[in-house]
Parts: C-alpha cells; sequence; structure tokens
C-alpha cells in the first residue's frame, strides 16, 4: 500500500473517531433516574387555595339552594358566625366561608379578599346582579370592615335595593334586604364567580 494511501485511510479513521466522539460529548444524557424524598424529609408546604377555575362548575339555582342550607341547618336555626369555627360540612362559619360552601370552592374556603382577588370572581357592574352573583367589600385592613353577601335578586324596580343571603356577625346566616354598593361609594362592588355556569 503507498504511504499517500496509507495517510488517507489513517486520517479518515482518526477523522470518524473524532466526530463520533463529538456527537458522544454533545449527544444529550437521560435523565437521571430520580427517587421521592422520604415523607419525614419533606419540606413544608402551606396550602394555597386554588382559584375558581378549579372548582366544580354550578348553578345560580345551586347556589341560592346551598344558601338556604344554612338558614336552618344548626337543629332549625341558623349557622352561628365565627370567623374560627367551622360548621359541619368544613366550610369556616363567616361571610366568605359561606360564600366558599355555596360555590362548592375547596374547604375551608378563600377569605374575602381572596373571593375578589385570586381568580374565583371578576368585576360586573351592579346592574348586571343575578341570583348567585356576589357584592364584596375587600379593600379594608380589619377583617371586621370586610364583607361579602350573596345577591338573590332586587328588591324594588329602581335597583336602590336587594335581597341577599349573608353570614353575619353575631346573627348567623340571614336573608335579608341591602343596598351594599348601590351608591358606588361605600367600598362594595358586584362579582361574578368565575364557576357559575348560567
Amino acid at each position: 500500500m503507498s504511504v499517500n494511501l496509507t495517510r488517507r485511510v489513517a486520517t479518515a479513521a482518526l477523522t470518524t473517531i473524532l466526530s463520533l466522539g463529538s456527537l458522544a460529548l454533545t449527544a444529550p444524557t437521560a435523565p437521571a433516574a430520580t427517587t421521592a424524598p422520604a415523607a419525614t424529609t419533606a419540606p413544608a408546604v402551606t396550602t394555597v387555595q386554588a382559584p375558581a377555575e378549579a372548582a366544580p362548575r354550578v348553578s345560580r339555582a345551586e347556589v341560592i339552594a346551598r344558601a338556604k342550607t344554612w338558614l336552618t341547618a344548626n337543629n332549625g336555626r341558623p349557622v352561628p358566625y365565627s370567623q374560627k369555627k367551622h360548621w359541619k360540612d368544613g366550610y369556616r362559619q363567616d361571610c366568605s366561608g359561606y360564600v366558599s360552601m355555596t360555590l362548592g370552592l375547596r374547604k375551608p374556603g378563600p377569605n374575602t379578599v381572596s373571593l375578589k382577588k385570586d381568580g374565583f370572581t371578576r368585576r360586573i357592574a351592579m346592574k348586571d346582579l343575578a341570583p348567585g352573583d356576589l357584592v364584596i367589600k375587600a379593600d379594608s385592613d380589619s377583617a371586621d370592615f370586610r364583607h361579602v353577601v350573596i345577591f338573590d335578586g332586587w328588591a324594588n324596580g329602581a335597583h336602590t335595593a336587594y335581597k341577599s343571603y349573608e353570614q353575619a356577625g353575631g346573627v348567623g346566616t340571614r336573608w335579608k334586604q341591602h343596598s351594599y354598593g348601590v351608591n358606588g361609594r361605600d367600598g362594595y362592588h358586584a362579582y361574578r364567580p368565575v364557576n357559575i355556569t348560567n
């Protein structure tokens, strides 16, 4: 074999080896097998309420029917109000816990601020309220001055008052006429739950 041919064969062989080596170096590696950490070593996780998009769909009629159940759930009496206690169904006994129950949200339910800001509702005009919609006041530093009621229907043709369900301090569950939000100056606004179907 001539020297030139030997050099060409050697060069070709070397080029092939270098190309294969280069491919091996740049080829992606298979992901390493992972094992879940033992339960005793897992970091603590804070439970966060999922947005309403993940909540089951609910009709307006279902919201109102559920709202009525707490009027007599306490042995024929209203469920008592509490910001700390949970009712037998697992929901908080405050206004937002009550609303969460009627909407079928995850127990114990988001608070009033979360109902407004975390994707559970969208703002609407007061004139567009329909049964099962909410009227929310959430812009206060104190939970004692935040509130949410469930709209049930207009009390008059002028739309200056409406009927609503609420969980009220010192009273518990009740059906009452309100005018929250009607004048546009009291911090209450109309919201539509995003999981309502009609």
